[in-house]
């Protein structure tokens, strides 16, 4: 009996480590597709930032083509001024040029301040690259590194698989029916599970003394009363 409780202890670990390596495949996805969304907000932030630029630059164009169109326009009053006739028209012509003016140094005003916007917005623009390289970097090699754990988990699976089989041959049918029985009726699939100072590690419930006690005799398969798994002593 000690010999096939053996087997069953086997069994289980074999199991369980599947279980725990199939979990993480299945986790493998989700961590490549994070560490992927984590790249795309760094390109998406630092094309919100470039497009800011952009608008900065055409809006300075705008700015540069209108005192142009201002520079013109005080140009041919000038070319007026030295033809007018009167003192009321020269003085509405100076007063022209005057406005002209000051909508040049208006827009030459804000013309500074879009520059000063374009100068900060590249700093940022120029720090986000240099973090966007460091975290593609990190995230490509992290991602190799995934797909490389996830290689040898694939391998260790099929080890796993091949070991599962050539274990559960050791047992006889019933009772390995008994052992798959009660795997599905328990939480995380676990059927065996050692004794500790006369408490069950599958429930964390103390077992009956006796019961405690004829499990060192090794002699049949024994059951927590609580959670009906089938229990060990762990030192024997």
């Amino acid at each position: 009996m000690k010999e096939r409780i053996e087997v069953l202890v086997k069994l289980q670990q074999i199991e369980t480590e599947t279980v725990q390596i199939k979990s993480k495949l299945n986790d493998v996805s989700k961590r490549l597709e994070d560490l992927d969304s984590g790249v795309k907000i760094f390109e998406q932030t630092i094309g919100e930032q470039e497009r800011i630029v952009d608008d900065l630059k055409k809006q300075y164009r705008d700015y540069e083509s209108d005192i142009q169109l201002n520079l013109e326009k005080e140009q041919k009053i000038q070319a007026k001024l030295r033809s007018v006739k009167n003192n009321k028209e020269y003085q509405a012509l100076l007063k022209e040029i005057e406005d002209v003016r000051g909508k040049n140094s208006e827009i030459e005003d804000k013309m500074i301040e879009f520059l000063d916007q374009m100068d900060v917005t590249e700093k940022i623009i120029s720090t986000k690259k240099d973090e966007y390289i460091n975290i593609f970097e990190r995230a490509e090699n992290e991602k190799e590194n995934i797909k490389q754990n996830a290689e040898a988990r694939k391998k260790r699976l099929a080890e796993l698989e091949m070991e599962n089989a050539k274990v559960s041959k050791l047992l006889d049918p019933e009772l390995l029916k008994k052992y798959l029985i009660i795997k599905e009726q328990n939480q995380g699939g676990i059927a065996v599970v050692p004794v500790k100072d006369a408490v069950c590690h599958g429930c964390n419930v103390n077992i009956p003394p006796q019961l405690y006690n004829e499990l060192f005799r090794c002699d049949s398969l024994r059951f927590c009363p609580n959670c009906q798994r089938i229990i060990y002593i762990k030192d024997s």
